[in-house]
């Protein structure tokens, strides 16, 4: 496998990282156009647009939007119906994300209020949003752990109303043709567990422009979320403004931190992890011991043929993963923290060591143990998680992106008093004479 193999002490270090993390975020005319006219379709003829297009692009057809609506109760048949050990892994992964989201919600979603000297009240009043959309990808590949992470911080920050949209295209062989298309019984067991009020089997663009400007069947929302291709991707960028977004994600990254400790055989493998997912993830290794790079090196090599995605892993290795020596645990935190990644694993004997070092990551796993995988399902914080660098001014989905804070300003007598005259003199150093005497008509 040739995987880029780089060095902290080599004179042109810096160009080579930048180079390696490179990843064009150019795209596509084609796309862009095809989402433009997607959207304003959806905007000017709701339900039909959102109907034809479903026809076009999943093989479904219905005569109404009314028809892609899943009722809760298939939901709570979809969990029912599910073989024992996937019903308990899913409740399990399902309440571990529900207890860390209220646990968050407690420590950063609350009002405050207090009272100043003049006695004015000033504070804080945070509310939910009145309906938020969750995408979650369909057709070949089913992400309930993608329902469970949208659709929880949600329902605990108290939105009374969530919309799910998840595409269901018809088996190429035609066999489920109509107005079911191919529902996988997992998400919708997910959807039933998270508390999704309703779940509609469209998607592409025109489920996010169903969901931003509202349909005759399909509610208008306040923020869209969760995953998608391309189109997606597009459509949600360019309605953002109309609806909240979370956040326009790049391609999966993992960067591990190893001071030579944990089983080469284990660090290879979350390598892997993140590289499955497609050519463009990046996987990172960091560490001052050479010896240890060469034997995970080695562990990646025995380890790839047993791999059912060996080609996408490979492809992803060579294309974008590497190998770098750094002269201590210390500078490789330091590199780390430029990397600012999605996904970043400590491997080492003393892992929280080393946490003061580290600002800039979206999930940081401490430890042999903790691998990026359990992350991603069941250990309860979310795994919606910026990309390319983004950390190091954004955060992983959560509560707080369900709320909004209105600022609360109650002044006293008192206080317009006081407050009146410093208000007057910064409002006519602004030249702004109608706050000035806003301000003054209260002075006594």
């Amino acid at each position: 496998m040739k995987i880029t193999r780089l060095a902290t002490t080599a004179p042109d270090f810096d160009d080579s990282l930048q180079t390696l993390l490179h990843w064009s975020e150019d795209t596509d005319a084609g796309i862009e156009q095809a989402v433009a006219g997607i959207l304003a379709e959806v905007r000017a003829h709701g339900d039909a647009a959102v109907l034809a297009r479903t026809a076009q692009f999943d093989g479904v057809q219905a005569a109404s939007v009314t028809e892609l609506e899943i009722p809760r109760a298939d939901l709570q048949a979809a969990f029912e119906g599910l073989p024992a050990d996937q019903r308990l892994a899913l409740t399990t992964a399902s309440e571990r994300v529900r207890r860390y989201h209220k646990a968050q919600a407690e420590a950063c979603c609350q009002g405050f209020e207090f009272t100043d000297a003049q006695g004015n009240r000033l504070g804080q009043q945070v509310t939910p949003l009145d309906r938020v959309g969750i995408y979650v990808p369909g057709g070949k590949a089913a992400y309930p752990s993608s329902v469970l992470m949208n659709a929880i911080p949600a329902l605990v920050a108290g939105v009374p109303e969530i919309i799910m949209v998840v595409p269901t295209p018809a088996r190429r062989d035609g066999s489920s043709q109509g107005s079911r298309g191919e529902r996988n019984p997992l998400v919708l067991a997910a959807a039933y567990l998270a508390g999704v009020h309703r779940v509609f089997t469209i998607g592409g663009a025109q489920a996010v422009g169903a969901l931003a400007y509202g349909t005759a069947t399909i509610p208008r929302v306040d923020k869209i979320t969760g995953p998608g291709n391309a189109y997606v991707a597009a459509a949600k960028r360019r309605v953002f403004g109309q609806v909240g977004i979370d956040m326009i994600a790049g391609p999966s990254e993992i960067l591990v931190l190893a001071d030579g400790t944990v089983d080469p055989s284990w660090v290879a493998m979350d390598l892997f992890s993140q590289a499955e997912h497609d050519e463009l993830a990046q996987s990172i290794l960091l560490c001052p011991d050479a010896a240890y790079i060469d034997a995970v090196a080695a562990a990646m090599e025995r380890l790839l043929p047993e791999m059912p995605r060996a080609a996408v892993i490979r492809a992803s290795l060579e294309g974008r993963g590497g190998l770098i020596h750094t002269r201590s645990m210390e500078e490789a935190c330091d590199i780390s923290n430029r990397i600012a990644p999605e996904h970043l694993e400590v491997s080492a004997a003393q892992p929280r060591q080393w946490l003061p070092h580290l600002r800039h990551a979206g999930a940081i796993f401490l430890g042999a143990y903790a691998s990026e995988s359990l992350g991603d399902y069941c250990a309860g914080p979310n795994h919606v998680l910026p990309t390319s660098g983004t950390a190091r001014f954004s955060s992983p989905l959560g509560v707080y992106d369900f709320v909004k804070r209105s600022s609360l300003i109650d002044i006293s007598a008192q206080g317009a008093q006081a407050l009146g005259p410093v208000a007057d003199t910064l409002a006519q150093g602004e030249g702004l004479q109608a706050h000035a005497r806003s301000a003054t008509m209260r002075l006594a």
